[in-house]
């Protein structure tokens, strides 16, 4: 046995307790009466970094939460790996669908309960432990490594860019790695290559100047819910495809290898669709699931209002009808681009007696890396190290802006090596984190 393998057999007990601290910390980034709670998150972070032996550590003040930044660079002349990670969590609502208090860490089955236990504390805390294995063992790291963790991620991350540009020469790097995605199944080691990214849209479309009473005027008018449902409906045609003019045209074809890779999978369409209850699959013909939620692009009503939906009846014929749109893209696409190509289709369709306007809420660069990079290969070797088979490489459906941002600010390759798991309830009650899959991430983090 290592001296690092036992060193992280001796410690397991201490770097679960310190995970529990920084879990009983209500750092939910959304709420402002949670403020101070955020605050003292990124001071535990400060500290922990320190303990684990980083030579520089500071919080950086933004216009919102702090970004905890920390480096190591006793390696010259060897790679340097940027780690980021975010300490702020989501909400907990509804409480009363929590089993046990949701900063109350408790463990069940081998697996811990906790707000933030899977997103992301617990996964960018693995990086951490990895580092203080090595310097505490002898005193020395294989790479060079810096860590950004910030405490704006569920809420867009609004203050890292700004601070990205403004350190992109300090935070010069040859590899970025992220832990905050989910293996495709528990003990498959995984790495995501690809992800998705989003152009968000939303849609009002206004007929008279105010409701009318659908008996004295109805027929008369042509009513704005009925014109916003046809041209919803209108974006999809029976096969699955997306009918926008120009929508695919960027859209990047799987390789024969990706493809392989995809049907090598443990997935079952019938599993898949018992897990969420749906009755069955549905999508873009002559493409698998898989492909379907990986690398395929797709339009997506994520929200539908206008007129009385109260209790009761109430016959209006509404004034305005409302959507929100999303639209998950692939490589190539462009989120502008798409959005202009998405509200000129929408407006075309649009009948004279309505009025419509679109306005884009938020978007996201799809990405992809380099399955044969040097860093890649070697994260690749780390699980194998630690889990004992070959990883799998499968891509995400939604999207992780940052990755992108990363990317395009600091021009190098990012790897996703989250160890949580899909049913890990995130964003939802009962988040929680495999205690298995998270000391095998020490592990391989520190492989």
């Amino acid at each position: 046995m290592s001296a690092l393998t036992t060193y992280l057999k001796e410690n397991r007990d201490r770097h679960l307790e310190e995970l529990k601290t920084l879990l009983r910390l209500p750092s939910v980034s959304t709420d402002p009466q949670r403020k101070p709670d955020v605050r003292r998150a990124a001071e535990w972070v400060r500290d922990r970094l320190q303990a684990a032996g980083c030579t520089t550590i500071e919080i950086r003040e933004t216009k919102g939460h702090p970004i905890v930044y920390a480096e190591w660079l006793g390696a010259p002349g060897r790679p340097t790996v940027l780690v980021y990670g975010h300490y702020d969590v989501q909400p907990v609502d509804p409480l009363e669908l929590w089993e046990t208090p949701p900063f109350e860490p408790t463990i069940r089955d081998g697996r811990l309960y906790a707000r933030g236990a899977s997103d992301d504390k617990g996964q960018f805390l693995i990086h951490i432990d990895a580092l203080e294995a090595h310097l505490k063992t002898s005193g020395d790291c294989p790479v060079n490594l810096k860590f950004v963790i910030e405490g704006e991620e569920e809420i867009g991350s609004p203050n890292l860019e700004p601070f990205l540009v403004e350190e992109r020469a300090r935070l010069a790097a040859d590899v970025v790695v992220i832990s905050d995605t989910a293996m495709f199944a528990k003990g498959l080691p995984t790495i995501c290559y690809g992800l998705r990214g989003l152009a968000y849209m939303e849609i009002t479309v206004e007929g008279t100047d105010r409701d009318l009473h659908s008996g004295t005027f109805g027929g008369s008018v042509v009513n704005p819910a009925m014109a916003l449902a046809k041209l919803l409906a209108a974006l999809k045609d029976d096969r699955g495809r997306v009918t926008i003019p120009k929508f695919y045209e960027r859209v990047r074809k799987l390789s024969r290898t990706e493809r392989r890779e995809f049907e090598a999978l443990p997935h079952s369409d019938k599993k898949w669709a018992e897990a969420i209850g749906a009755p069955e699959l549905f999508g873009e013909h002559g493409y698998s699931t898989l492909e379907r939620l990986w690398a395929r692009p797709t339009v997506e009503i994520n929200g539908l209002w206008g007129g009385f939906t109260g209790e009761g009846a109430k016959t209006v014929i509404a004034a305005k009808a409302h959507a929100k749109v999303s639209m998950r893209l692939v490589p190539d696409q462009r989120p502008a681009e798409i959005g202009r190509l998405f509200t000129k289709y929408l407006k075309k369709m649009a009948p004279p007696s309505v009025r419509i306007s679109v306005r884009e809420l938020h978007g996201g660069d799809p990405w992809v890396a380099p399955i044969d990079h040097p860093a890649l290969r070697a994260a690749a070797r780390a699980l194998e190290r630690t889990w004992g088979r070959r990883p799998v490489f499968v891509r995400e459906g939604g999207s992780i802006p940052v990755v992108a941002t990363f990317e395009r600010l600091l021009r190098v390759p990012t790897i996703l090596m989250g160890i949580g798991l899909n049913e890990d309830n995130l964003h939802a009650p009962n988040e929680k984190l495999d205690l298995d899959q998270h000391f095998s991430g020490i592990e391989a983090a520190t492989a």
